[in-house]
């Protein structure tokens, strides 16, 4: 760890994550999120669906802090990464109905971009799906301003365009929203038509995710939860991020009965099953600024989770107080 990340740490401790951690474990999950707003987070959303239940949601805290319009559990919210997961189904269908191939390379289906990405003959579909590409992270890239609405893809992508990879393909692992931003170019390639309407094609008509969305801009902004990053003031929430990847917009519920549809294999076929399963993961979390949120399966309850929470910070407290609450929401279900 760095000498100053240190210092920050002894000097300034995340005491709202500390004491959300430390404190005693309540008797139910209503009183945790409850809790939640209690040490530093502006608003809470939390949907269960155990199996065997009806699902539950739970919230806590401000939708507009300024306005004093309380949470909503049935509220949309920027989903960020989560994105990813919709984007890893799409692809799986289109390689099962051979569109697409895992071991086709980034040069042959973006070949404009050959001789400006390093390694490109040699970066498959599967290493992009994978985070295994090697490329670096566009948003990572000192020019990238989250603070700023983000609706040319293209511009993102100039930002690492030319530089050199972060390792070899294949040979190792980073995360990087760069690969997300490629797959959704070369979803885009493949069909002729945006990404977004395949998902709702395939993903959101067939579940009857009615509010599920592919961007901000498909919203009413009234009908979204406004974001906080500490220590500013200002509200974040017509901040539009367009990258592919991380774009989305959805209500908790709508989130809850993806994840549950990925996991239980009513999603897809068992051929696509396999694919995806070959090449990403079944849960995933999301973050930008003003917005951080949490979607997983626990096999072990037969239950997912979903966790939204309009607060973010410069500091990461309101980061580890948000997945302290959500491990104490789990710790709760498993003991009933």
């Amino acid at each position: 760890m760095p000498i100053v990340a240190l210092v920050c740490l002894v000097v300034f401790p995340p005491w709202d994550g500390i004491l959300a951690w430390i404190e005693p474990l309540p008797d139910t999950v209503e009183e945790q999120v409850d809790s939640a707003v209690g040490h530093g987070l502006d608003g809470i959303v939390v949907y269960v669906d155990q199996s065997g239940k009806a699902p539950v949601h739970y919230s806590a805290g401000w939708k507009n802090r300024a306005t004093e319009q309380p949470a909503d559990p049935h509220t949309l919210f920027k989903i960020a990464s989560i994105s990813k997961l919709y984007i890893a189904v799409a692809t799986a269908k289109l390689i099962n109905s051979q569109k697409l191939s895992l071991d086709g390379s980034l040069a042959d289906y973006l070949p404009e971009l050959a001789e400006r990405i390093e390694n490109s003959e040699r970066i498959t579909l599967k290493m992009l799906l994978g985070h295994r590409s090697g490329i670096p992270n566009f948003t990572d890239q000192e020019e990238f301003d989250w603070f700023a609405s983000s609706t040319d893809s293209a511009r993102g992508l100039e930002l690492l365009l030319d530089k050199p990879a972060d390792f070899e393909p294949g040979a190792d692992y980073s995360y990087s929203n760069t690969n997300y931003l490629l797959i959704g170019s070369i979803l885009d390639k493949t069909l002729g038509y945006g990404h977004q309407q395949y998902i709702k094609n395939e993903i959101s008509v067939p579940l009857d995710l009615t509010h599920t969305f592919g961007s901000l801009s498909q919203t009413k902004i009234e009908d979204v939860v406004s974001g906080y990053h500490y220590p500013y003031e200002d509200d974040l929430r017509e901040i539009e991020y367009t990258a592919p990847g991380g774009s989305m917009v959805a209500t908790a519920q709508d989130v809850g009965a993806f994840l549950r549809a990925l996991n239980d294999g009513s999603l897809l076929n068992s051929d696509e099953q396999a694919i995806y399963s070959s090449v990403y993961e079944y849960s995933h979390a999301g973050w930008l600024p003003g917005y951080q949120s949490i979607a997983r399966y626990h096999e072990d309850i037969d239950t997912v989770v979903i966790q939204f929470v309009n607060t973010t910070s410069g500091s990461g407290n309101a980061e580890l107080t948000s997945n302290v609450v959500y491990s104490r929401i789990v710790r709760l279900l498993r003991k009933q």
